[in-house]
């Protein structure tokens, strides 16, 4: 999956985010949210794949044998990454590398960096390096797992039950510079209700039949309490 769907996928979740704070009504509330939801499950499925498939920078390491095997140095870029109330959870995918001593994987730390090393899997030592991260960790708690064909490192969060809404303070930076824009060009120009009553038709016509069910059923309501608040008058 090409970077490009990756990416126009992230601009619709934060676009609904966006929508969703403008929403009063607590039915266009959850009907938003649910499109939200559905839209990040398949954001992290192809974020995810395109990490396990994005391409390496692959440059030899000199030796200073000729008798010795070539040695790669390979610099990693895709991972994944969760949180739990004390942790946030780093996820790299490496072929084989349960097979590898302890010793040859491991991590350098700071309070805000972490560096993952893998020495000599199949003739090969990879590296990814995170920096700034989103908020401080406790390197003393962190540690790290090797998995079947993968490693997973534990940072422990310096303010336990914090919730990391990105991974680094330059991906947050570039994530509120978009929202402003977004929020300069599109919602000072645009009434909200018109945007949300557009994005819910565009959501009937393309949602499953439980989708159209919630929305049809939103819009019957609302005309309803419209025509009760008339007689009423």
């Amino acid at each position: 999956m090409s970077e490009s769907k990756i990416n126009e996928l992230k601009g619709d979740i934060d676009e609904l985010n966006l929508l969703l704070k403008q929403a009063k009504r607590k039915r266009v509330q959850d009907l938003l949210s649910v499109e939200v939801r559905k839209l990040e499950t398949e954001w992290i499925s192809l974020r995810d794949s395109a990490s396990s498939a994005t391409p390496m920078d692959v440059s030899p390491i000199p030796t200073t044998s000729t008798v010795q095997e070539k040695r790669y140095q390979v610099k990693l870029n895709g991972y994944g990454w969760d949180q739990s109330d004390k942790y946030i959870k780093v996820f790299v995918t490496l072929k084989n590398v349960q097979n590898l001593p302890k010793e040859q994987v491991y991590c350098k730390l700071t309070d805000k960096s972490m560096e993952l090393i893998v020495e000599n899997l199949d003739n090969k030592d990879y590296t990814l390096v995170i920096n700034k991260l989103l908020e401080p960790i406790n390197v003393g708690e962190s540690h790290w797992k090797q998995k079947t064909d993968m490693v997973v490192i534990f940072l422990a969060k310096q303010n336990p039950m914090s919730k990391w809404s990105h991974m680094t303070e330059i991906e947050r930076k570039f994530e509120d510079q978009r929202s402003n824009r977004f929020k300069n060009d599109d919602l000072d120009k645009k009434d909200p209700q018109e945007s949300i009553m557009s994005l819910m038709k565009n959501m009937y016509e393309t949602g499953d039949d439980e989708m159209k069910r919630m929305i049809s059923k939103a819009w019957y309501e609302g005309q309803q309490k419209k025509k009760d608040s008339t007689i009423d008058l």
